[in-house]
């Protein structure tokens, strides 16, 4: 995602102390363990211009749950402007830098899972698949049910382990009758569970996160 950014023509800068945006224990629960990592996340990205995740799933709490952890708190107009400055990488790269072609390069036929937090919560649809359409050598299909959830869902897959196990079955047999040799999404944890179910069948689809399509082939 870095090289990709830097193509693009910005100046990236990781804090290496940067910790987790506390989704998980706040989806677990524990919303006062949440909030405390919640303050070091808002501690951790101040002054930054933009914030640029590979992931919709932490984008999506922060400007969807932050607001109620830190409502009529010292912290609400931090959160408030921390909310318009974190970005999706897809919609960063599409809405905010106008970008939609880097030069990548992939060979082969490959379709496209939305998540369910980049879909819904981050009403992310068109950015990826725009910048998918401008890889040269790679074509994409739509697979069938292609919105329906891929059974992950953090510590769902966990809790109700068969039905997460069969709702991946049928999202990556929806993706191969497509004849994909690419299953391509936003969100690791989405690419984590699918690649699972993938790798236990023996299949040969490959399983690849937007920012690695858009850094081959320069």
């Amino acid at each position: 995602m870095i090289r990709v950014l830097e193509k693009a023509g910005c100046t990236v800068t990781y804090n290496a102390a940067q910790t987790c945006c506390g989704q998980p224990a706040f989806n677990a629960g524990f919303w006062e363990d949440s909030k405390s990592v919640c303050s070091k996340f808002i501690k951790d990205f101040s002054g930054s211009d933009f914030i640029v995740a590979p992931s919709a799933s932490c984008v999506g709490f922060v400007r969807n749950y932050y607001s109620g952890l830190f409502d009529n708190s010292t912290l609400h107009h931090e959160v408030a402007d921390l909310s318009k400055r974190i970005f999706e990488f897809s919609e960063f790269m599409v809405q905010v830098l106008k970008v939609d072609d880097v030069g990548a390069t992939l060979q082969g036929k490959a379709t496209y899972h939305d998540s369910c937090t980049g879909l819904r919560e981050c009403r992310i649809k068109a950015e990826p698949r725009k910048l998918l359409s401008n890889v040269k050598g790679l074509e994409l299909i739509e697979m069938n049910d292609v919105e329906t959830c891929c059974g992950f869902g953090g510590t769902f897959a966990v809790k109700f382990e068969a039905i997460s196990i069969g709702m991946g079955e049928q999202k990556v047999e929806n993706a191969l009758a497509t004849g994909a040799q690419y299953l391509i999404s936003t969100d690791h944890s989405c690419l984590m569970h699918l690649q699972g179910y993938i790798k236990n069948k023996g299949y040969s689809l490959q399983t690849l996160h937007l920012a690695d399509v858009l850094a081959c082939g320069w």
